[in-house]
């Protein structure tokens, strides 16, 4: 079956769209070897990205393992992640964050 979708990391909440998907579309990505389905309530361009599970507002948006964002709305599974719901953490110099 070909991959329509890339998850790279046990802990992210997002999927990689490796080519253009559509809304209404069943989608199976492989979390560590676990499959799972999501449908999606967007179209997603290729590239883009769309939620696993449900994320709330405030919530950190993970990434190949690494966050890469927070949402700054509560974001539905199958959603279409982008600017438009998440902000981005990383060369904001108006923001310092957690040190880890």
């Amino acid at each position: 079956m070909k991959k329509l979708a890339v998850v790279v990391h046990t802990e992210d909440n997002v999927a990689t769209a490796v080519q253009n998907l559509s809304k209404g579309q069943e989608v199976r990505v492989d979390v560590d070897g676990n499959e799972m389905q999501v449908k999606l309530i967007d179209d997603i361009p290729f590239g883009h990205k769309f939620a696993l599970k449900d994320i709330e507002a405030e919530m950190d948006v993970i990434k190949y393992g690494e966050v890469i964002g927070r949402a700054t709305r509560f974001i539905k599974t199958g959603e279409h992640v982008h600017v438009h719901n998440i902000e981005s953490l990383r060369g904001r110099g108006d923001w310092e964050g957690e040190k880890k």
